[in-house]
This record gives C-alpha cells, structure tokens and sequence, in this order.
C-alpha cells in the first residue's frame, strides 16, 4: 500500500508493510546496499530529510517509522523497547533483507542496540546518534545526572497524554531545546502534528511509562550485564545534549569491544537537526569502511 504522507522529501516514496499484526509505514529513496534510518521520540521519518537524497546515491534507505510514531500503526500495547527491536527485525523479515546497515537516534538508537544484541547477523554495521548504550555508568556522577529524564516523568503520567496532544509541550518545550535555526516552525509541527492524535499521544504515554516503570530499573540492576555487542558500532554523541549526560557513556568497552565512541562539542541532544552535514559525514565514512 502506498502510504499518504506529508510533508515530502525528493525522490523519497511512501508504503505500508504489515509485520505481524502492525502496519508499519516505511519511506525509501534510491538503490544499494540497504541502509536503515531509524528516528526517535517525538520525531518521524522526516528526521532524516537532510540526509536522504545524498545517501539515496550510494544506498537503498529505508526510514521506517517506530511503532506509535508518525504513520505507523499505534495499538495499546507494545512499547517496550525489545518489542520496538523485534519489529525492526521483523520489518527486515517482511522487506526480505537477510542483512541491512542501520543509523539510530535517540529511541531509535536504543532500539538498534537491542537489535543488534538480539541477531547481530542482520547488521553489517551500526550508528547510534545521541543516546546512552545498554550498558550505562553507575558512578555517582552519573547517577546524579539521572534528573535530566525529568521530561520522561511529565510524558508518563496520567495527564501526558493531554498535555503531549494539545499544549505545546512538544513543539515548543521538547523540540525548542534544538539548536537555534536548526529547526523552523513548519518543520516543528510536522513532528508535533502526528501527536494530536489520541492514539499517538497515548502511544507517547506507553513508550515513557514502561521505560520509567520496567526497563530503566532493570538496566540499573544490570539487564544487560552479561551481553557483548558484536556489531561493528559507532556511537557519536554532541556533548551539549540536555536529556543524557556524556556521564552515562563511561565504561562499555567490555561489552562492546568493536565500539567507538566520537565526540561533537556543543552539539545538543537533536544532533541530526543541529549538524546534519556532520552526521551525513559519519555515516557515508562509517558504513563505507
């Protein structure tokens, strides 16, 4: 099925591929190796619509949109983020792609790492933008900088679903820590508008409160102790971000031996809005190794 998607991005056409029980819209530009672009909260696909039509030359990219998020279905349930890994997997299955390369941002980013820890066999390589790994530090320090989820709490209670679908908490509160200029009005509302929906806006609810009340307190207790990445991985991360503490990165190596991690002083937490070209850079270099 074609999907009606606005707004547009040249050469970037729209379907819907039924996984399972959920209708999954995908946007795809180009031909080659399969490349994945997966975005995270409170975004789309339109993430990537910097870096689409340059990468659409050398790859087949596919930017899928996150269960709950954008034209993707938006049931009840579902939104723990091993789930959000077997639906990539199994978008992966449907679209008949025994081995893809894959970018994350935020939720998306966190959700490549499950999914590469779940069948490291599907990824060639993987870059996460701007999000803690499955194995964060457990100093004092970082633990401290545990505050900045602040928005998380407000996002999973009982009024989260009000206030994401109709104040604007999420165009002006979430979106306006963006680097000045990065992000303009219209493109603002391209992200907020899909949240007036009450079933998105629920789905934002669903996707906190089960972080917040399930899986942060299991990863604090070491869900992801005894787990190796075996993914060739890049982790790259602009130090200026407000919701995830640099603090929280210390102390992967075990785990992730083929991991690297690179720095973007002052970039913040939205760094393929605010440095598009750089993160264009990172992964036309990363994934052509």
């Amino acid at each position: 099925m074609v999907a009606a998607v606005s707004p547009e991005v040249p050469g970037v056409e729209h379907r819907y591929v039924q996984v399972g029980g959920l209708r999954v819209h995908v946007a795809e530009a180009g031909s080659g190796p399969p490349l994945v672009l997966l975005h995270g909260w409170p975004q789309h696909w339109y993430l990537w619509r910097h870096q689409i039509p340059e990468l659409a030359r050398s790859y087949r990219v596919i930017a899928p949109d996150l269960r709950g998020h954008g034209w993707t279905d938006a049931p009840t349930g579902g939104y723990d983020k091993e789930n959000l890994a077997a639906d990539l997997i199994g978008l992966l299955d449907a679209l008949e792609l025994d081995r893809v390369r894959l970018v994350g941002h935020d939720w998306g980013g966190w959700t490549g790492f499950l999914a590469c820890l779940r069948a490291p066999e599907r990824f060639d390589r993987f870059l996460a933008l701007n999000i803690a790994h499955p194995w964060p530090s457990r100093s004092p320090a970082a633990r401290l900088s545990l505050w900045r989820f602040w928005y998380q709490v407000v996002v999973g209670s009982p009024l989260g679903s009000l206030l994401v679908r109709r104040t604007p908490f999420i165009s002006r509160g979430i979106l306006g820590t963006v680097e000045r200029g990065a992000l303009g009005r219209a493109e603002r509302d391209a992200f907020a508008d899909r949240w007036r929906d009450p079933a998105r806006a629920r789905a934002s609810v669903q996707l906190y409160r089960t972080f917040l009340l399930r899986e942060l307190p299991a990863v604090a207790r070491g869900r992801y102790r005894d787990s190796t990445l075996t993914t060739r991985t890049r982790l790259l991360f602009g130090t200026g971000d407000p919701a995830i503490s640099p603090r929280l990165l210390a102390g992967y190596e075990r785990h992730a031996e083929r991991m690297d991690v690179r720095w973007v002083p002052g970039a913040g937490h939205f760094i393929v809005d605010e440095r598009p070209d750089r993160v264009l850079a990172e992964i036309q270099e990363f994934m052509a190794e």
